[in-house]
């Protein structure tokens, strides 16, 4: 009997201390250590809204944003997009000037738009690393974006051909094709209204970058290419809100309606990517069978050329960069501790 209670007890203790562990742990990430970071940084002179439980400038970002796309651009009258991109940084600039802070949950992210500290933390890589991302977000997309080091290298120098411009060279008939299908619907509602009418053309465009790319990618198997870009399409919108919210620990494991949604399209995109992955592997075969491939077989590759080509045309304009501090690193005049992060607003610096 003795010994029971004695275990019970012992077990009593373990369990409480790790909850008190993990409540300190949770504490210290959601108060403590946000807290403890300001007050360093706003000794140095960095300036910004004060901490706010969990969720930092988040909600202030959301609203922001909405306001935003509320309203129509004149672009007759000025063509300063940053308060549209991003108008959370664009507003803390303005504000605290261009040596400030904004939150990204319980995470400070540093605005520093000096150009001799922008080349210090491209050449520090191992100083300032890409900060992890939401994990929901890697069934959207991987790649040049994420990956560090050799990673990064390797898949550099993968996709380098596809900016040549012999090989854009390739796909002009796609291009023209996929342009004049557009023209010719715009041609066709102006004539419906008469002689001109007004169109909102930036659906258009997003459909012009996914019809050339189905098109150049996936040739003959048109309308395949055109649903990938559909669950693409649906997978940002949902990529999109999980980056309005802070990302809690294993949330990505529970089955909620989003992310069993989420997983599901990843699961139907590799599907119909299988095929054209088969075509790949067969073509390899063919060239070079068991040999080991050599250069004169290269230019034979024309469905691994075809996919190495249309690799880059996925990614989008950057008009931020944002960098993390893996320990306590100078840059500049500022002493940055470890856990900040660092953003670029090139949309501003080049302005």
């Amino acid at each position: 009997m003795e010994v029971t209670v004695a275990t019970w007890v012992a077990l009593s203790l373990v369990f409480v201390s790790i909850i008190v562990r993990w409540a300190w742990s949770v504490l210290d990430w959601v108060w403590l250590k946000p807290k403890k970071l300001e007050i360093c940084l706003r000794k140095q002179g960095l300036k910004g809204n004060s901490y706010r439980l969990l969720y930092g400038d988040m909600m202030e970002k959301y609203i922001l944003h909405k306001q935003a796309n509320s309203k129509p651009m004149n672009l007759s009258t000025s063509h300063d997009i940053a308060p549209r991109l991003i108008p959370l940084v664009e507003q803390t600039v303005k504000t605290y000037g261009k040596n400030s802070f904004v939150w990204n949950g319980p995470i400070p992210r540093v605005i520093i738009m000096n150009s001799e500290d922008l080349k210090d933390v491209f050449t520090k890589l191992d100083d300032f690393q890409k900060p992890k991302s939401n994990p929901l977000l890697k069934l959207l997309a991987t790649g040049l974006a994420t990956y560090e080091g050799d990673k990064w290298a390797k898949h550099r120098r993968i996709i380098n051909p596809a900016f040549h411009l012999e090989k854009l060279k390739q796909m002009l008939p796609a291009f023209y094709i996929s342009i004049d299908e557009m023209i010719k619907k715009w041609e066709s509602l102006a004539s419906k209204e008469g002689s001109s009418c007004e169109l909102d053309i930036w659906p258009s465009l997003q459909n012009l970058t996914a019809d050339v790319i189905s098109r150049t990618a996936f040739g003959s198997t048109y309308q395949e290419g055109m649903k990938i870009f559909e669950l693409l399409k649906e997978q940002e919108g949902y990529a999109i809100k999980s980056m309005q919210s802070v990302y809690i620990l294993g949330w990505r494991f529970l089955p909620t309606k989003m992310n069993k949604r989420m997983k599901k399209i990843d699961k139907e995109i590799k599907g119909l990517l299988k095929e054209l992955q088969d075509r790949a592997r067969q073509e390899v075969l063919q060239v070079f069978g068991s040999n080991k491939p050599d250069f004169d077989g290269l230019p034979h590759l024309k469905v691994v050329t075809m996919i190495l080509l249309e690799v880059l045309r996925l990614y989008p304009a950057v008009v931020m960069i944002n960098r993390t501090t893996q320990k306590k690193t100078q840059l500049g005049r500022f002493s940055l501790p470890a856990g900040v992060q660092y953003g670029a607003p090139i949309i501003l610096q080049k302005r």
